[in-house]
């Protein structure tokens, strides 16, 4: 297992969860959310500098049967985006499918409603995105998902 702070990042349409792992990169814990719209991408490199984030993690919404949908194409965008903005950091595209299911399950489960919940669902659906990403790596010694590739980047490099 590589040894650094990663960020996973939940892309939704109005509200983008972060979170992060610990140096040793074992247990990923919940940031902030950051509002959709100017100024996301900004904050998120603020917070990779912040936490000196060695990989960025983002959620990649496939559809249930696999296939692509509007909001896969929106979380490529952005990670797309992100890459250029973050350079010498990996952008790395995790299959996210029922990640906010899970993180619905998971406050509902402590006692939070879907009201008190809508702040920090998007966190905690960056935890549980970053944490299998995590996992996996630690299981498989493989880095997770799939490397956004940018003018700069070789789309091979890393995987």
């Amino acid at each position: 297992m590589r040894a650094g702070v990663r960020l996973g990042v939940d892309v939704g349409t109005v509200r983008i969860g972060l979170a992060r792992s610990d140096p040793h990169g074992v247990l990923a814990l919940p940031v902030v959310t950051v509002p959709r719209g100017s100024g996301d991408v900004a904050e998120i490199v603020r917070q990779s500098t912040e936490f000196d984030a060695m990989e960025i993690i983002v959620g990649l919404p496939l559809a249930m049967s696999g296939g692509d949908s509007a909001s896969t194409r929106d979380a490529r965008d952005f990670a797309a985006r992100l890459a250029t903005a973050v350079p010498g950091i990996d952008v790395r595209l995790v299959d996210e499918r029922l990640t906010t299911v899970s993180a619905h399950q998971v406050l509902r489960a402590s006692g939070r409603s879907s009201r008190t919940s809508r702040p920090v669902i998007d966190q905690v659906a960056a935890v549980i995105i970053l944490q299998h990403a995590l996992d996996g790596e630690r299981s498989g010694g493989n880095r997770p998902g799939t490397l956004v590739a940018t003018d700069q980047r070789d789309p091979d490099h890393g995987g």
